[in-house]
């Protein structure tokens, strides 16, 4: 066993973890509600203030993943080298949230009958995905993972 396992294995065992949710900022909550309502089927969880940032805040969820939108007064805009998957990994920081789908393709067709900005649909040795942009232009991927929906 490598080191790095047996450092993994003590971390598992003394930290149980469990994905809760993604956070991102958006000029508009009640626009970015209703776009990752229709676009991707999350519905509105709860809805809170937070003044000590100061933000209007709305959790947001899809069975068990969460996405958490944050509006904040004067907050600045994704400078353009962050809308795009390729030049976003020049910047150190969370880059993107991701969801894995059966099938790209079926995906793609969905999200352009939905008007979504699709920034690509890609098939590579490894695997296929799709990056599309919410309309603050957050980056959200979605991987092509049909064996995730085999048991079900």
């Amino acid at each position: 066993m490598s080191t790095e396992h047996a450092a993994a294995s003590a971390a598992t065992a003394a930290l149980p973890l469990k994905h809760h949710h993604g956070a991102m900022s958006v000029p508009d909550l009640n626009a970015a509600i209703a776009w990752y309502a229709r676009v991707l089927g999350f519905a509105l969880e709860r809805r809170f203030p937070i003044p000590a940032i100061p933000a209007e805040v709305a959790m947001l969820r899809r069975g068990p993943m969460r996405i958490e939108l944050f509006e904040v007064p004067g907050a600045a805009p994704l400078p353009p080298e962050r809308l795009l998957p390729d030049s976003d990994n020049r910047t150190h920081g969370n880059k993107h949230v991701a969801f894995a789908v059966p099938d790209v393709d079926a995906a793609a067709a969905h999200l352009h009958a939905q008007q979504a900005d699709v920034v690509w649909v890609k098939r590579f040795p490894w695997g296929a995905n799709i990056f599309l942009r919410d309309p603050a232009g957050n980056l959200i991927e979605l991987v092509e993972e049909p064996e995730l929906w085999q048991a079900d």
